[in-house]
């Protein structure tokens, strides 16, 4: 394994380049992010009422998020696996997730607001590169069962 690294260590590098951005993105979010929500859930939130929300600039600096994690996820999933059309389809699940979660999180913002450990996991989805974690292992199980059966 690592001889296979350092035949790759410039991908590494790139791969590891690009996780650091997804950490800066982290370390930044209070600046760099409109999220009220950020703040109200680092305390005892659970008796205390969801913070005033400017939902159009929340759902804007929502989807800048979305779209700068995905951006460097597709880009670290494309470097490990070395497939344009593995990294179109974790696209296409990027743009699913992203309606599927954003339609939620405002539904459960404006209908359920006392659902508060649900708006806290959506929004995690949203926020976070948790997706990522979730396809590398799935995509790496998906190619390594294609091979042994010789199914491309």
């Amino acid at each position: 394994m690592l001889k296979k690294i350092w035949q790759h260590k410039l991908q590494f590098m790139i791969i590891l380049c690009l996780i650091v951005l997804l950490a800066f993105i982290r370390a930044w979010e209070d600046s760099l992010f409109y999220d009220p929500l950020l703040d109200y859930f680092k305390i005892d939130y659970s008796a205390l009422p969801l913070p005033p929300i400017d939902q159009q600039l929340l759902f804007i600096n929502l989807l800048f998020r979305f779209a700068l994690n995905t951006l460097l996820s597709l880009a670290i999933i494309y470097l490990l696996f070395r497939n344009m059309e593995l990294t179109k389809f974790a696209f296409v699940l990027y743009v699913a997730f992203f309606i599927i979660l954003i339609v939620t999180f405002f539904i459960v913002i404006n209908y359920f607001a006392d659902s508060k450990s649900m708006v806290f996991y959506v929004r995690r989805f949203l926020i976070q590169p948790l997706l990522l974690i979730l396809f590398i292992p799935a995509f790496y199980f998906q190619e390594n069962v294609a091979k042994k059966n010789n199914i491309s």
